[in-house]
């Protein structure tokens, strides 16, 4: 009598960059808790650790340690997601810095060192997981925005200029597969000021921004994912103050809007 054996079932995979803290950690956690393997990233060494502590939900957790900021470490990522050999069904591209400073202030090399990575690693990588998943017309993408990408950022310059180049990037890309009927769908997730490490690291702290009320990581790594899953276009997250500021961003002219984030991120000394 033959006995039937069933074979262990193979989880999706997903790929979560900028995730060794904050949204991107709690994002991963999003997907390990809804039965998905995960590749995750970041610069830093914490991402090992991370790792480990995501892999509590039963998850197979792959860390990348790898700086997005340069060629090397776009492509070293991707071909550890290849290199698993087996498709890859969800996408999350988080990883992002921001700095203060008003433009004639902040050095050339900072600047170009948030668009390298919030621009053009994000750009590099929503072109090879769409390549990939449009092939197999198959697969969500997830791009985290901000509502700053409303709004034109004195003393934030650079950062807000590179969410309104990731936001109409993926608001293009949106129509495009609407043309050609693509079962992939990409979704914006535009958070507000959330409590992380991003306020520190960007020099923020002396301003009204930094020191105002602030997001959970995990409230808005929640919404991003149910957004996606849902196929969702876009998500404000995650508090009713948020979206009420990304409610009056649609409809303030630019300048008021310019003199409202130079009062939030001009620093206080």
């Amino acid at each position: 009598m033959t006995q039937n054996v069933t074979e262990p079932q193979i989880k999706p995979l997903a790929l979560v960059t900028g995730a060794s803290s904050g949204i991107g950690f709690e994002l991963a956690k999003q997907f390990a808790e809804h039965g998905y393997d995960v590749v995750v990233n970041a610069e830093d060494a914490g991402i090992q650790k991370a790792a480990m502590l995501i892999q509590a939900s039963g998850a197979q957790v792959v860390p990348v340690q790898a700086d997005l900021r340069t060629e090397q470490g776009v492509a070293q990522l991707w071909e550890a997601v290849q290199a698993l050999g087996r498709p890859l069904e969800a996408a999350a591209l988080n990883a992002g810095v921001g700095q203060s400073g008003a433009f004639v202030d902040t050095d050339w090399a900072d600047d170009l060192s948030i668009m390298q990575l919030n621009i053009v690693s994000t750009a590099a990588l929503l072109k090879l997981a769409l390549v990939e998943m449009t092939a197999r017309n198959s697969g969500r993408i997830l791009v985290t925005s901000s509502i700053a990408s409303t709004m034109p950022g004195a003393y934030q310059p650079v950062y807000n200029a590179s969410k309104s180049f990731v936001q109409s990037l993926t608001e293009a890309v949106q129509a495009e597969l609407a043309d050609k009927d693509s079962a992939v769908t990409v979704t914006s997730l535009m958070p507000g000021p959330v409590d992380t490490d991003f306020f520190d690291r960007a020099g923020l702290e002396d301003t009204s921004m930094g020191q105002g009320p602030k997001d959970g990581a995990d409230a808005v790594a929640a919404q991003g994912f149910e957004a996606l899953m849902g196929g969702e276009r876009k998500v404000v997250a995650a508090s009713l103050a948020t979206k009420a500021q990304a409610a009056a961003a649609g409809v303030l002219p630019d300048s008021v809007k310019a003199a409202v984030h130079k009062v939030m991120a001009k620093p206080q000394d």
